[in-house]
């Protein structure tokens, strides 16, 4: 090995070189919590119903103009990029989009919804308080925005998909905004 490369590596700081001891980015937070909503079908799901598996929780609406549609779709991108590149790790993780526009996403639309970007992703819906316990246990924003002469509105919520272990405890955001890439390999980073 060339002398000089291996003086330059020695002097890099243990802390930039990545150990298998490295802890989840967010280790030790309070995101997550318990839940229970509705799917599609009309069943009721809650975080215990969805273990042994890991998660993805993404908050967003159906009526979304931009944002939750790009996130939802990458996420669903990455999604069939594991089944392909890593069949094991993506049968251990189930996408779950949970509304927080109950008013209009009732649990089939909101499945219907998660369903168009993913087979296997899971979209939940519920009674007004019951999302707002949900998304307030995620650390997630919400605020339905003035309604307009012709009865719409727009929602300003929290865009975030929160990768979570078997016992829905916190690792990582995905990066979504970086690509359905980006996001495969991060949750390979985790789900073992």
């Amino acid at each position: 090995m060339n002398p000089r490369l291996l003086s330059l590596l020695l002097l890099l700081p243990a802390a930039c070189v990545p150990t298998p001891e490295t802890p989840p980015p967010l280790a030790g937070s309070t995101i997550g919590g318990s839940f229970a909503l509705t799917d599609g079908a009309g069943r009721t799901v809650t975080d215990k119903s969805l273990g042994p598996r890991w998660r993805i929780m993404y908050f967003g609406y159906t009526s979304c103009p931009d944002v939750c549609p790009t996130t939802a779709q990458v996420i669903g991108a990455a999604m069939r990029r594991l089944d392909t590149e890593d069949a094991a790790v993506a049968a251990k993780v189930v996408p779950v989009f949970v509304t927080v526009d109950p008013q209009r996403d009732t649990p089939a639309v909101a499945q219907k919804f998660a369903q168009t970007f993913y087979p296997r992703f899971v979209g939940l819906s519920g009674s007004p308080k019951a999302v707002a316990a949900a998304a307030k246990a995620y650390g997630v924003y919400w605020s339905k925005g003035e309604t307009t002469p012709g009865g719409g509105y727009l929602v300003q919520h929290t865009n975030a998909a929160y990768l979570m272990d078997p016992d829905n405890k916190p690792i990582a955001l995905l990066p979504t905004d970086q690509g359905a890439e980006a996001t495969a390999d991060e949750i390979k980073r985790w789900v073992k």
